[in-house]
């Protein structure tokens, strides 16, 4: 089924087109607070839901980084772009990596919101069963959400985030997700890229701040550059839209 045409939705119509991917724990409906501050007349974002999230919640796959990848190059050939940026944020930072990889002469340059690096995210047997149960308990996913943002948010906020990723995403496909962005290892494909990079990153995530940038990313990538977002974790289009918008927009002017 991989190339196949999923659900997505363009915000404004500039000249600068960016395909727009989102993150494990939410769907395209997680950059609505960021598209509140997106100038529509400087560019053209296509928001896309992967399989199993929001309006293709009930779309079979086998739910891989590289199904991702193949599912947002049909989306950009759906729209007729030729060449185009991608954003990805968290897992979708991955996914990003593998359009390059797959596309180079279509892929102008990647903005990775707290983004998981080509080697992926190794995690300890502690850790794996967290994430793997979250899947299916709601109070774990509070636990994550609640540790990646560094514990700076009210109960109301997190429960909201909560409620949003059960009910806008299927259990299977959040549990098969997790092997491949955590798992697969593609960072020597990827070493000496020269596609210039923006990493956004949070302040308060504790996962995938600056440390595991300057440890991965900027590493590998000659033309990459960081920005931290002083009021952010681990979900800047949500907890800091207006500061990450200005980061976005600065960078694919440039």
């Amino acid at each position: 089924m991989t190339g196949r045409v999923l659900p997505y939705d363009v915000h404004g119509d500039g000249p600068g087109r960016a395909l727009v991917l989102h993150n494990w724990f939410g769907d395209r409906s997680t950059f609505d607070p960021l598209r509140a501050h997106l100038d529509a007349s400087a560019g053209s974002y296509a928001f896309v839901d992967c399989r199993g999230y929001g309006e293709a919640r009930d779309t079979e796959g086998d739910f891989t980084m590289e199904e991702v990848a193949a599912d947002a190059l049909a989306v950009a050939d759906d729209l007729g772009w030729d060449s185009f940026s991608v954003i990805g944020h968290s897992m979708g930072g991955k996914a990003a990596q593998l359009m390059l990889l797959d596309a180079p002469d279509r892929v102008r340059s990647i903005v990775g919101i707290a983004p998981v690096a080509a080697s992926g995210f190794p995690l300890d047997e502690e850790s794996r069963q967290l994430f793997a149960g979250a899947a299916d308990d709601p109070a774990l996913r509070r636990v994550i959400i609640d540790h990646t943002t560094g514990g700076r948010h009210a109960g109301p906020w997190l429960d909201a985030v909560v409620d949003r990723s059960t009910s806008r995403s299927s259990a299977a496909a959040f549990r098969a997700y997790l092997d491949s962005w955590s798992g697969a290892d593609f960072h020597e494909r990827v070493r000496d890229n020269p596609t210039p990079v923006l990493l956004v990153v949070g302040a308060h995530d504790p996962a995938l701040g600056a440390e595991a940038m300057e440890a991965t990313w900027l590493r590998w990538y000659p033309n990459a550059r960081m920005e931290v977002l002083a009021d952010a974790g681990h979900y800047p289009p949500e907890e800091a839209p207006k500061d990450l918008a200005r980061a976005i927009e600065a960078f694919l002017a440039a």
